[in-house]
């Protein structure tokens, strides 16, 4: 029964040779791999960095054109509570944030932003203004008062 089963040479070289490329690919991607993983999350987040940079920046102008006449220039209040507040900004998820500018607060003098709801804003000019809020957080002050930063009302 063995004399029936005859191998070629030439397949067997063949066979071998395609053997040692597929190895020789497999230890290419095992190295490859890695070595993107690094480079591309530095990529990334360097894109994230520059997104949200970019993000608040457009938060800024939104902010002084919508926001700052009630909350302030730099949201310190004026008639409005003072968001640039450590006790705030600590207290609040950037969801939240979005809830109240989007829909307002019904019974105070804070309007509904979001276009849905009759306002001039669409929802990415609110997340830049929450980004904006949220670019205060490092170095925002100690503020107990925010929620009545003016004694207003």
């Amino acid at each position: 029964m063995s004399d029936i089963i005859h191998e070629d040479p030439a397949l067997r070289r063949s066979l071998g040779r395609w053997q040692s490329a597929g190895v020789g690919v497999l230890l290419l991607l095992v190295v490859a791999f890695p070595l993107y993983k690094a480079v591309e999350s530095t990529r990334r987040a360097d894109a994230l960095a520059s997104e949200e940079r970019a993000l608040v920046a457009s938060g800024r102008q939104l902010w002084s054109l919508n926001c700052a006449s009630c909350h302030g220039a730099s949201g310190q209040g004026i008639d409005a509570p003072a968001l640039n507040s450590r006790q705030f900004l600590g207290s609040v998820e950037d969801e939240q944030m979005h809830g109240i500018i989007a829909g307002g607060i019904p019974g105070t003098e804070m309007p509904a932003w979001w276009n849905e709801y009759g306002g001039p804003l669409t929802d990415q000019q609110i997340q830049a203004i929450v980004a904006y809020i949220r670019s205060w957080q490092k170095t925002a002050p100690d503020r107990p008062d925010w929620r009545n930063p003016s004694g207003m009302g």
